[in-house]
């Protein structure tokens, strides 16, 4: 009997697959496999085919919209344990969006088609990318309910702290991290001008709830502490 490919994985419980009958899982096996993406690479690109479900394993990805002009913008950011490209395989169409790895990033790749005869052996699957779905979809609904009740500055520091969480390290008495996206990336996933991201880190700055210097940021170790400076 073939192993389960995502039973050593540490989102192994949360993961779409998990419920997949053990007497199934070569069907899963067939069209698995994990990718390793350099920074900068791209997964999917916004219009193609669905080929596969990703999820990612390592790193962090960005999910952007392309513009008819060309141009970008940031939508959110994909941390490990998370599913993307689910929502073109749940409509059997194009990607809306674009993903691409911000730093060093491993996903785990199903393939289209395997992943539709996986569903077919167990639609406890297809539930569980249901709900990955209308869970992306009560973010999006808290996330623009924040922005009418969270100020821009509690959300950046938010974010910032989500970060240094994931990717942080230890740093003479506190914790740093460099960021992996650019200044306009940051003013994109809060809705604001770059203009006024500059002075929300300003401001966090004179609170002493961090320090900024390019992309690199630098808070108190303590999360109760870098809550209590804010």
């Amino acid at each position: 009997m073939a192993e389960h490919p995502c039973g050593t994985c540490r989102f192994y419980q949360d993961s779409i697959w998990q419920p997949l009958p053990m007497a199934s899982a070569s069907l899963l096996s067939k069209g698995f496999v994990r990718r390793e993406l350099a920074a900068g690479e791209t997964l999917y690109h916004q219009g193609s085919g669905c080929r596969s479900v990703y999820c990612v394993s390592g790193g962090l990805f960005a999910i952007r919209s392309i513009g008819p002009d060309g141009t970008s913008s940031l939508m959110r950011l994909a941390y490990p344990g998370e599913i993307i490209g689910y929502r073109a395989f749940l409509k059997g169409g194009e990607h809306s969006t674009e993903a691409s790895a911000l730093m060093p990033s491993r996903v785990c790749t199903v393939a289209e088609r395997d992943a539709r005869h996986v569903i077919r052996a167990s639609p406890a699957v297809l539930e569980r990318i249901a709900k990955r779905c209308a869970d992306g979809l009560d973010q999006c609904r808290e996330q623009l309910m924040s922005k009418e009740t969270v100020s821009n500055k509690d959300r950046l520091f938010d974010l910032l702290n989500r970060l240094m969480s994931a990717f942080g390290e230890e740093a003479g008495g506190g914790r740093r991290v460099r960021l992996p996206m650019s200044r306009q990336d940051l003013a994109d996933l809060i809705g604001v001008a770059p203009e006024t991201l500059s002075r929300l880190l300003s401001r966090l700055e004179r609170e002493g709830a961090l320090r900024a210097s390019g992309r690199r940021i630098e808070m108190p170790a303590d999360p109760a502490q870098r809550a209590a400076q804010r």
